[in-house]
């Protein structure tokens, strides 16, 4: 409990600043290529939800064309290579796309380990997570569900795994996290940019159904 309510937020604070500093370089020259690559603006501001499902604008370099349909996950458009931009398919395949969402956790609205923040009308994402308790912790850059699937979980086993997160909430955990992501970005692993899940996943989510189906039978 100490460590999530008092220093969770400083180590946050502090390799945000770091991170910010040593990142300068690779932040100029993904600007220079993002302008050179495409029209549009250099930074992409999309409405997400919070702690305790507050809204606030998560920040993203900007990897897709100005005509693209707002507020759609990549994975559920139906061509995404059309919308996504030569570089913007580069820093989506490495997650550089995420490292302005340092400003969002030096702004308070974001922790480095932690769910990750949903669309405001993800509606079934948002009321999976309210039965973890996921909803009331600060969403994070990376998370126990992004080194376990990514964008290849279903919503179900996300929020179940945004749930054990919860419980398990601890330097430890978010060392594991933080090592995992590092892994998982070199790999690209989980990286679907469109389509649905991977179909192991699918059929844990399947049989979490049936045992619920199952539950309310034998209840009555």
């Amino acid at each position: 409990m100490f460590y999530k309510k008092y220093v969770k937020n400083i180590i946050d604070f502090i390799l945000s600043v770091v991170g910010l500093i040593v990142l300068s370089p690779v932040f100029l020259l993904l600007i220079i290529c993002i302008k050179c690559d495409s029209k549009g603006p250099i930074l992409f501001k999309q409405r997400r939800i919070g702690k305790g499902k507050s809204e606030f604008y998560i920040f993203k370099f900007r990897t897709m064309k100005i005509d693209t349909p707002k507020d759609t996950p990549t994975h559920l458009l139906t061509d995404p290579d059309i919308y996504i931009t030569k570089v913007g398919k580069l820093m989506r395949k490495t997650s550089l796309d995420e490292l302005p969402q340092i400003l969002n956790i030096l702004k308070g609205e974001m922790s480095i380990i932690g769910p990750r923040p949903c669309l405001w009308n993800q509606y079934d994402l948002i009321a999976e997570r309210d039965k973890y308790g996921a909803n009331d912790i600060y969403p994070g850059l990376t998370g126990w569900a992004q080194i376990n699937g990514r964008d290849e979980l279903p919503i179900e086993v996300k929020a179940m795994l945004d749930g054990e997160y919860v419980e398990k909430i601890s330097f430890g955990m978010d060392v594991k996290c933080f090592l995992g992501t590092i892994v998982s970005v070199i790999k690209s692993n989980g990286v679907v940019e469109g389509g649905t899940g991977r179909s192991e996943y699918k059929e844990i989510a399947a049989t979490n159904e049936q045992m619920v189906s199952t539950d309310q039978k034998i209840g009555g």
